[in-house]
């Protein structure tokens, strides 16, 4: 496949002024975009997401490192109507109409009139933004019709390549699942886009691969398949005789024990052999089983273990240096 977005130790560092320290927001990034992939952008708030994206765009300069866009170096100007971009916090004119707003964007791309007017209605369809709604102020659009606005507008040069910041995020379920759908239907058409989101579920849904990076660097990077790769089984017990020796002789076994409640335990274990001897040990011990029941990891289970180990890590390093 052709690289759609190509990253080499990409860094960004700031001064901060009030504390004379320097702030590494972004720290040698490496990472691929294929072409026509969704690829979703995962992390915490100030992980150097939005930081990632301004340097791709060309936005803001990176300390170090380099990255190339649809073949080109980030920031060349002659790939930059191929590109579009929806940031977390959109600004429009609010005494514009959405019509107005989608001319103006066509405008500046330089659409003929006759193709601006056939694509601005193509783009407001897609969003799936009210008729009604196309000729009023933007002042009195509600947050989801903000959202579709700002998307149509990202649609109007037919990109190849978008670059969409949290764009479902604040949305009630039946908008938000719309534009979910919006955002994966550009898959069908070709389209690129680098998607950087806090909604785990919808990044499972709708991406081919993800990256997590936390304090900006990368921790992961994969398909959805590989990350989330690798069923469990959930048994939980109860018992009055489940006493601590029983559980010391449990934790070598199982992948968890969690005790619930004075009289229950949730186990966990991915090999099967190890579910049956959990299983004989608990009944020895006059243990009622409740349930065995399979679990697949979710994205978000993946995302929060992988950031809580980075974390931890640096926690520990933190007090070894202090040591």
């Amino acid at each position: 496949m052709t690289t759609a977005i190509s990253i080499r130790g990409l860094t960004k560092k700031y001064i901060d002024v009030w504390q004379r320290q320097e702030v590494v927001a972004v720290n040698n990034l490496d990472l691929e975009v294929e072409e026509g992939e969704i690829f979703g952008f995962l992390g915490r708030n100030g992980a150097g997401k939005t930081t990632t994206i301004k340097m791709l765009l060309g936005l803001i300069f990176p300390t170090a490192g380099d990255a190339t866009i649809l073949g080109k170096p980030m920031g060349d100007n002659s790939v930059k109507h191929l590109i579009s971009y929806l940031p977390e916090e959109t600004y429009f004119y609010e005494s514009m109409t959405g019509w107005d707003l989608m001319d103006f964007y066509g405008r500046l791309f330089r659409i003929p009139q006759p193709e601006r007017k056939r694509r601005i209605q193509i783009c407001l369809e897609k969003v799936r933004l009210q008729p009604d709604a196309w000729h009023r102020a933007i002042r009195g659009y509600s947050k989801g019709m903000r959202q579709r606005i700002g998307i149509a507008q990202a649609l109007i040069n037919d990109p190849q390549l978008l670059f969409l910041d949290e764009p479902t995020s604040g949305l009630d379920p039946i908008a938000h699942a719309e534009l979910r759908d919006i955002v994966a239907s550009l898959k069908d058409e070709g389209k690129t886009v680098f998607l950087s989101s806090h909604q785990l579920a919808d990044v499972e849904m709708i991406c081919t691969r993800v990256a997590i990076i936390h304090r900006g660097k990368l921790l992961k990077t994969g398909t959805i398949k590989e990350l989330v790769e690798g069923e469990h089984t959930e048994i939980t017990v109860r018992g009055k005789e489940l006493a601590n020796g029983l559980i010391d002789r449990l934790r070598p076994i199982a992948t968890s024990v969690e005790p619930i409640g004075n009289d229950t335990l949730k186990l966990s274990s991915n090999d099967p052999e190890r579910v049956s001897a959990l299983i004989d040990l608990v009944r020895g011990a006059k243990g009622q089983v409740i349930s065995v029941m399979p679990h697949r990891r979710t994205l978000e289970e993946v995302f929060v273990e992988t950031v809580r180990k980075e974390e931890l890590a640096s926690i520990g390093a933190a007090s070894e240096e202090g040591v």
